[in-house]
């Protein structure tokens, strides 16, 4: 599977957030109260919006529950948090290495390339999940109806090697 690996810096968000599960995924309705303020954030670093997860415990595909809660962002970076809409929250992207991969295709096909990075990609690799922020980069050629929509998923991964 086509990735690359990245060090990522630390990142400036301001954004929503909610709690949800994959099974009670609330995923539309924060973007949708998101995408209204966006316009008016102050201080945006690029167009590029970020798709962000966090999870309490690492995510391990074998133990995956759909029922776990974890929070979901919608967010766009800024360069500092000095002018925010009190509607926001912020929050710093740690940063850190990840193994980034391009999805290609609408919103229903996301799962196949999830599995595929999950239980393909990943045993396979030398790397193992970090536990830190999982995200979505989308770009410019990102629609979320369209089977031509393009997006980043970046996983947060450390070395099988330092784990000893």
């Amino acid at each position: 599977m086509k990735h690359r690996i990245e060090i990522l810096s630390e990142k400036k968000l301001v954004g929503k957030w909610l709690t949800m599960s994959y099974v009670d995924n609330k995923t539309q309705a924060l973007w949708k109260s998101f995408m209204p303020m966006k316009e008016n954030i102050q201080n945006v670093v690029s167009n590029d919006l970020y798709s962000m997860q966090i999870y309490k415990t690492s995510l391990v595909f074998k133990n995956f529950n759909p029922n776990e809660n974890f929070i979901k962002w919608a967010a766009i970076e800024v360069s500092d948090f000095d002018q925010l809409n009190e509607n926001l929250e912020t929050h710093t992207l740690k940063g850190g290495l990840y193994a980034v991969f391009n999805h290609k295709g609408n919103a229903e096909q996301f799962q196949k390339t999830f599995n595929a990075i999950f239980q393909e990609w990943l045993p396979k690799s030398d790397y193992v999940i970090d536990n830190r922020e999982h995200f979505e980069l989308l770009g410019e050629k990102y629609s979320n109806t369209s089977p031509d929509s393009e997006e980043e998923i970046w996983i947060p991964i450390q070395l099988k090697s330092d784990l000893n």
